[in-house]
């Protein structure tokens, strides 16, 4: 597995890992992953193994003090064998060459095991948003200080 640049021809398999990895309502619509990846400041990682995306990270850096992960995406397969600890590294290290004083991101409150992923990485729960998601879910949020 590698890591690389996002490429525009990567858009349709982002979209469609995006809507396999969250239900209707917390994916996203095409147009709007498309507007996260191209912000002026984000960055977005693409996973590869074997010529297959299996996992990407889009993240801005818009935010005054820290770095902000907008989506992380597993392809089912490849989760639990590092494609979820390589792409937040990447995010990291991004941040902390952006001198960045923290790191944060929304989960949804039912999802258990994104919640484990991000507290092992020392994820806090700073917060709770109501109504977060388009289908009525609340989120946590989450931060890490780095």
């Amino acid at each position: 597995m590698m890591l690389r640049a996002y490429r525009p021809a990567d858009l349709p398999i982002l979209y469609e890992i995006d809507q396999a990895c969250f239900p209707a309502g917390v994916s996203y619509f095409k147009d709007e992953l498309a507007a996260f990846i191209a912000h002026r400041n984000s960055r977005t990682w693409v996973a590869e193994a074997d010529g297959e995306i299996v996992g990407f990270l889009v993240a801005n850096g818009a935010r005054a003090r820290g770095v902000h992960i907008i989506t992380i995406d597993v392809v089912a397969a490849w989760r639990r064998r590092q494609v979820g600890s390589a792409l937040m590294d990447a995010a990291d290290a991004w941040a902390r060459a952006r001198r960045s004083a923290s790191v944060s991101l929304e989960v949804a409150e039912d999802n258990l095991a994104a919640q484990r992923f991000y507290a092992e990485r020392g994820y806090q729960p700073v917060g709770r948003a109501e109504n977060y998601y388009a289908n009525g879910q609340s989120a946590l949020l989450l931060r890490r200080p780095l």
